[in-house]
């Protein structure tokens, strides 16, 4: 699949916005631990996919109640769905100078990814979190998501890279009160 920039310009993927707030104190705190351990850039995104992944967990995998859709809400308080923690993601990676665009699934609910520039070329990572069944690693030779679509099913990926979170996808976060009301307005499509 062709990977498509809803923005021309590389630098729209540098952007902070409401949601992925990279310049609030918690996301430069968390960025700054990480880039301390690592020797490079791409070790650097390595560890912010893995520490999200696994240290944030996804509100539904927990019974966490919460909704979450801020970056700095989502490691300060450490839940988040899928969204949430691309958003995290993004604004870690984005801290640290790499390029880094929110992207998605359909799967009977559109489920978020992000995807990182390196080597010249967008490579899509899925932060969501492991659990029995799903196994989301971050790579830059081939993909390895949480999920596969399955065409016969109507599900897809959206080729679309888009450098500020879908309208969509942020109107039922912020509209949400808890997670069970989220369930129920989740976007099924872009």
């Amino acid at each position: 699949m062709e990977l498509i920039q809803n923005a021309p310009d590389l630098s729209a993927y540098l952007a902070a916005d409401e949601a992925i707030d990279h310049d609030h104190p918690v996301v430069r705190e968390t960025a700054a631990r990480l880039a301390a351990d690592v020797p490079d850039s791409y070790a650097y995104a390595r560890a912010a996919f893995e520490f999200v992944r696994d240290t944030v967990p996804h509100s539904q995998d927990a019974g966490d109640p919460r909704v979450t859709w801020r970056a700095s809400d989502v490691l300060t308080l450490r839940t988040g769905i899928c969204y949430a923690k691309a958003h995290a993601l993004a604004a870690l990676l984005r801290a640290e100078d790499i390029p880094t665009a929110l992207c998605y699934q359909k799967l009977g609910v559109v489920h978020g990814l992000v995807a990182v520039r390196f080597r010249g070329a967008w490579h899509r990572q899925d932060p969501r979190g492991n659990k029995p069944g799903v196994d989301a690693q971050f790579s830059l030779d081939g993909e390895r998501l949480a999920w596969t679509p399955d065409p016969e099913s109507n599900e897809l990926d959206y080729p679309v890279l888009y450098a500020e979170p879908h309208p969509a996808v942020l109107r039922a976060l912020k509209a949400a009160p808890d997670r069970p009301h989220l369930w129920k307005t989740l976007p099924t499509a872009l």
